[in-house]
């Protein structure tokens, strides 16, 4: 039994229902051994990232137009084009130049920005990728060689963060699939939200134990009423094991969320998990387990506060759009042609998407934490918000 689909939603084929309803059998499993409670933030690393069954490492396609949902590195080359300008300027401030992507996606991204950063005479003396999917390895590794042939050798893949990193780390659209803790206070009682079985997946809370998340969801959430969100300890541990490993340099971090005064207001009650299935964005998390993408906002307030706290410091916080601006993605587009030419329309059209309020321009922000204050930081010449974090 699953839930039931919106009407509006494609039916998976027979291949896909079959996969899913191996990820449900494996949840089952999960959720009985769990005393018929698994907390959220274990069912979304099942149906996420479980061996061979997580929605990020099956080989279902998840990027592009045929996919669940577009990054903006399929949208158009020159958002890499743009974000090289910055990258340049944090591999020219270290000796090492290394370049670690988390999470690449298609691998759209790591091909664009060796070519934009080879025709700057920038590249890193290494390109390393770490991501946990083997299918998602064989795209990116398809799409750099063909997309970026000349400098394939210089990528390599890694199943956890070098030691030390001196260089530039960059992280689009990474966050956003961490797992969260969901945590509701209702009538001044503490519970975490987890799923359970009816026999269906269903939300089901349990009294919070674990007091220093009591702590962290009191000092964040709006006091004296009943709410309910997401405290992403695992994003905020990430970001503070790889600010430990940096000797220098400074990480990139674009994805869509909030400084924690917005993340956390009244209005926000219930949180911001959304599902995405086909370009569809879904408040259900328990439709075809293993087929969709779960996501959450990101807290960029906790993100800067787990860099500095281990010893970075912030360089820059602001909207996608104000940064890719600063950083000559207007130039860049002026450069592909005349405007009336078809490739200048083509490319202009994915431009207005990164750059619009109401579509990515605003919705997403670019975060910037850095080891010494040697880097020029032009994506943050103007717009630079970090006052609001």
């Amino acid at each position: 039994m699953r839930t039931p689909l919106p009407d509006a939603l494609p039916e998976p084929d027979a291949v896909a229902r079959a996969h899913s309803a191996a990820v449900v059998a494996e949840l089952r499993a999960k959720i009985a051994a769990a005393g018929d409670f698994l907390p959220f933030d274990r069912y979304m690393q099942h149906v996420l990232y479980a061996p061979s069954l997580g929605y990020y490492v099956a080989g279902a396609r998840k990027f592009g137009a045929d996919g669940d949902f577009v990054t903006a590195p399929e949208m158009t080359s020159l958002f890499s084009a743009a974000l090289a300008t910055q990258v340049d300027a944090i591999l020219n401030a270290t000796q090492a130049r290394q370049l670690v992507e988390l999470g690449a996606g298609s691998g759209a991204l790591a091909a664009d920005l060796l070519n934009a950063l080879a025709a700057r005479d920038a590249l890193p003396a290494q390109y390393l990728i770490l991501d946990v999917s083997p299918e998602l390895r064989e795209r990116q590794r398809a799409t750099i060689a063909a997309r970026a042939p000349a400098h394939l050798a210089r990528v390599a893949w890694i199943d956890a963060p070098p030691a030390t990193i001196d260089g530039a780390v960059v992280m689009n659209e990474v966050l956003d699939a961490i797992p969260p803790r969901i945590v509701m206070r209702r009538s001044d009682t503490w519970f975490e939200r987890g799923v359970t079985l009816q026999p269906a997946l269903a939300w089901a809370e349990c009294p919070m134990v674990d007091e220093a998340l009591i702590a962290l969801a009191a000092e964040r959430f709006p006091p004296e009423i009943d709410y309910t969100s997401e405290i992403n300890v695992m994003a905020e541990a990430l970001i503070d094991d790889l600010a430990k490993r940096m000797l220098g340099g400074a990480m990139l971090i674009v994805d869509y969320g909030y400084p924690q005064h917005e993340y956390y207001t009244p209005a926000r009650n219930g949180g911001t998990l959304l599902a995405h299935y086909r370009h569809r964005a879904l408040a259900d998390p328990f439709v075809w387990p293993g087929l969709v993408d779960l996501t959450t906002h990101v807290d960029f307030t906790a993100m800067a506060i787990a860099g500095v706290d281990a010893g970075l410091s912030v360089a820059g916080y602001a909207s996608q759009a104000a940064f890719l601006v600063n950083s000559g993605i207007l130039d860049a587009l002026q450069a592909t042609g005349a405007p009336t030419s078809p490739a200048y329309m083509r490319e202009a059209s994915a431009v207005q998407k990164l750059l619009a309020p109401m579509e990515m321009g605003e919705t997403f922000k670019v975060l910037a934490l850095a080891r010494g204050d040697d880097i020029a930081w032009s994506g943050f010449a103007q717009g630079d918000r970090t006052h609001k974090l």
